[in-house]
């Protein structure tokens, strides 16, 4: 089981994350993200890209997918809110959308 992040550790990890477009969702204990690519290619691409990152890390964000239009909320259910693994893969599709 994976730990929900601890004050110091959300300041840490996920104050970052919020710097660069993430936002807290409402009503739970969440993060979230519209990522608006060219065309569909180019936003299935990044899919991709992140669903193999995903998989590597077992952690398996919310989304969904419109035109170039890419919808992620994360969160760790098992923990019933943000941990570690939220914010290593809330940096890393950062990085593949080229922010």
């Amino acid at each position: 089981m994976t730990d929900k992040l601890t004050q110091a550790e959300r300041a840490e990890k996920i104050t970052p994350l919020l710097d660069n477009g993430w936002e807290m969702t409402e009503r739970r204990d969440a993060i979230y993200k519209k990522f608006v690519f060219a065309n569909f290619v180019e936003a299935f691409g990044f899919m991709t890209r992140a669903a193999i990152h995903a998989e590597k890390l077992n952690h398996h964000p919310e989304w969904s997918n419109v035109y170039k239009t890419v919808e992620v909320t994360l969160t760790t259910h098992d923990a019933d809110g943000l941990s570690a693994l939220d914010a290593e893969l809330g940096a890393k599709l950062d990085k593949l959308a080229g922010g």
